[in-house]
């Protein structure tokens, strides 16, 4: 058992992977001397050499049509995108290669496509409209990927092991303010899996839906709201696609009031599927309707006051579930 942040935790997964499968490799801009946008592949090179930590050029698309066909070939490839925004330029590849592939093969159990996509996401550090966003809602409805985001070291480090043994294409998300957060890290700890929630806080009267940084958020919410005199019940999703719907609907007919939590924007987005999943399985047993905390429907401002305004925050979770309370 270590100490770690998620970074480290993140870097950890990747060499373990890398030193017990010589079909891993990583590619992606900056990610060798420099060791990544963020200092994820920091020491890489020094270790594995320039043939499996493969710099490359900017062009994203590129990228993953290359390493699509890498799967193909026996390879399991790894492309870390240095802003999760910049995954618009490889949707093409993923939604019309990477996840039909085997389905087009007819399903054929040598057809597989070991692909992750690592990729930063969210805001919070003023980076501006196009470095900032939280865009997993656009993958979602892409059936065949599976979009992972977790909230610990525990859970990156596990996870993304996971993540490069499935023989299917991940989105891994890695929230920007989350890499520095620290935590123990059992490497021999396997036992999260991809597609299940889990509870990180029991409580009776509102169940709250989170994930990545919204995860912390929503666990100091439910501290405040304890000074209340309100337990609220706090579920750290973790895997978006497949979305854990059981647990979504064991917490949500339990409490019968649901808070969800996202920081992308609230049309259309990850706390709609969840809201429908709520409406469709637990209905009878609400007390009140489902309230949805996320980002307005406009760009992420560059301003720090305004971006602090627009994304998400505890107050507002606080908020929201005392206004589901008080019904």
């Amino acid at each position: 058992m270590k100490e770690m942040t998620i970074r480290d935790a993140v870097n950890l997964a990747l060499t373990r992977e890398m030193e017990q499968d010589p079909a891993v490799f990583i590619m992606g801009e900056d990610i060798g001397i420099y060791g990544g946008a963020f200092g994820v592949t920091k020491g890489m090179l020094d270790q594995f050499g320039p043939q499996r930590i493969l710099e490359t050029p900017i062009s994203e698309a590129s990228l993953m049509g290359i390493a699509t066909g890498c799967a193909l070939s026996g390879m399991k490839p790894i492309l870390e995108i240095m802003f999760m925004d910049f995954t618009t330029l490889i949707t093409d590849q993923i939604l019309n290669h990477a996840v039909k592939l085997k389905y087009m093969f007819g399903g054929k159990e040598e057809i597989k496509i070991p692909v992750v996509v690592r990729a930063p996401f969210g805001g919070g550090r003023a980076y501006g409209a196009s470095h900032s966003q939280s865009l997993e809602g656009l993958f979602m409805h892409m059936p065949g990927i599976k979009i992972v985001a977790p909230s610990t070291p525990q859970d990156a480090y596990t996870l993304l092991r996971k993540s490069i043994q499935d023989p299917n294409p991940v989105l891994f998300l890695e929230h920007k303010l989350l890499y520095s957060k620290q935590g123990a890290v059992d490497e021999n700890n396997m036992e999260t899996e991809i597609g299940k929630a889990k509870l990180t806080r029991t409580g009776n009267d509102v169940s709250i839906f989170a994930y990545g940084r919204m995860h912390d958020f929503a666990l100091e919410a439910a501290s405040k709201l304890s000074g209340e005199g309100y337990e609220a019940e706090v579920t750290d999703l973790i895997t978006i696609s497949p979305m854990d719907k059981e647990s979504i609907r064991r917490s949500a007919a339990k409490t019968g009031r649901v808070v969800i939590v996202e920081e992308g924007t609230v049309t259309g987005g990850v706390g709609a599927e969840i809201s429908a999943v709520v409406m469709e399985n637990s209905f009878f047993s609400l007390e009140a309707p489902p309230v949805r905390v996320a980002s307005p429907d406009i760009p992420i401002p560059y301003s720090p006051t305004l971006e602090n305004a627009a994304l998400p925050d505890v107050g507002r979770i606080v908020r929201a579930a005392m206004e589901t309370l008080k019904y």
